[in-house]
């Protein structure tokens, strides 16, 4: 009898895990289908190497037998940083490739436009390549996760940054024009309070501009002593190089999505860019200081084997790794249970997490109130030839 009564829960446990894979789309007993869109083509080109990189750390978990006996399908889109291509391919991952779920998707913009359709759909919309504040209130986006410090974490600290070192600059700011570059606006707005009409000039762009020399310039005429840029990669490497020809030496602060070594400083002229501050989350891959850091020991070999002639030197290839990293730890969470509420739930349960490519002192922690993978991060300044960390571990609620 008692031998039947087991038989029975084990057959009673098979179906209910059986039923489980039925229920979610694109997982089978030997894979788990997972989409994503990045812009391989347009005006933010340069960061689609973060996809590359979560592409190539996909490959080094598929090579070792993948998660839990699966396989990871990853199918990934050219969005082109438009949101009306986005729209396009995310419904296609979603309705006709049937992904179980939606992982590190990248771009403000596109994110923007996607957001509510994913959530409305139930589908996890996990770690997405954005730090737009809003993008991380769960009580509207349950099924959302970002996978970058908030904007408004980032501007408040550099807001303060600002307040330290010249405090009494006049303050511009250069920001594209969607929520990436508002949040920042808002955030030195929250700092500053009633001073800020009267310290802060701010300028927009489109992304659909082909240049921004003329909002330099103009910037430069307003007498600012400090200068925020708060965009992508190829118009902040054309606004250093823009200050740079007209002489304008105000202490400058660029945003965390254009510290690229490859994508921003190689392109405006590293010696342009000597002075530049900036925060960051990740260890620079062409520091020597890190030269016998096992973690970058470990990435450079990562690296060379599953990203071949690649420029080991462009930080998104970096990120995208530790987005792969952060993947399989959820996926590791949810072990055999892959329903959709399993994977967000498990998404929103990573607790100190240290990467080996993180700045120390900086880990993964999600929860019920927290639905950014990071909240931390560290200042550095470049000098010519490579970041160079300064100061301490610093999160919005620091002074």
């Amino acid at each position: 009898m008692l031998r039947k009564i087991v038989a029975a829960v084990a057959a009673i446990t098979v179906f209910a895990v059986a039923a489980a894979h039925a229920e979610t789309p694109g997982v089978t007993e030997q894979e788990i289908k997972i989409g994503a869109t990045f812009p391989f083509s347009g005006p933010a080109s340069s960061l689609s190497n973060v996809g590359k990189g979560l592409i190539a750390y996909v490959n080094s978990i598929n090579d070792r037998g993948g998660i839990n006996g699966r396989k990871i399908n990853l199918i990934t889109y050219d969005d082109a940083y438009s949101p009306p291509k986005t729209v396009e391919q995310t419904r296609k991952l979603i309705e006709s490739d049937e992904v179980a779920f939606l992982f590190s998707p990248l771009g403000t913009p596109g994110i923007g436009a996607t957001i509510k359709y994913v959530n409305a759909r139930k589908v996890p919309h996990l770690f997405a390549v954005s730090g737009a504040t809003k993008f991380a209130n769960f009580s509207e986006f349950p099924m959302t996760t970002t996978g970058l410090p908030s904007y408004t974490t980032e501007g408040l600290i550099y807001a303060k940054y600002i307040a330290k070192a010249r405090p009494n600059a006049k303050i511009a700011i250069l920001y594209q024009n969607d929520d990436l570059g508002r949040d920042f606006v808002s955030a030195f707005k929250s700092y500053l309070k009633d001073d800020f009409d009267k310290k802060v000039v701010a300028s927009s762009y489109e992304v659909s501009e082909p240049t921004i020399d003329s909002h330099v310039v103009s910037l430069k005429s307003s007498g600012a002593e400090a200068l925020l840029f708060a965009g992508t990669p190829k118009f902040a490497a054309q606004a250093i190089k823009k200050a740079d020809e007209i002489g304008w030496k105000p202490l400058f602060l660029i945003n965390v999505v254009s510290t690229s070594v490859a994508s921003t400083i190689v392109p405006a002229g590293p010696e342009k860019a000597v002075g530049i501050v900036a925060a960051t989350f990740l260890k620079d891959p062409g520091d020597k200081k890190w030269a016998d850091d096992p973690g970058m020991k470990w990435y450079r070999a990562h690296f060379a084997k599953y990203l071949p002639g690649a420029d080991i030197g462009d930080a998104n290839y970096l990120y995208g790794t530790q987005q792969g990293q952060i993947l399989e730890q959820v996926l590791k969470q949810c072990g055999n249970d892959l329903s959709r509420e399993s994977i967000v739930k498990q998404a929103r349960s990573i607790r100190g997490l240290s990467l080996p490519t993180l700045i120390p002192g900086i880990m993964v922690n999600t929860g019920s109130d927290n639905s950014m993978a990071y909240t931390q991060l560290q200042l550095q300044r470049w000098t010519g030839s490579s970041w160079e960390q300064f100061g301490e571990v610093l999160g919005a609620g620091q002074k």
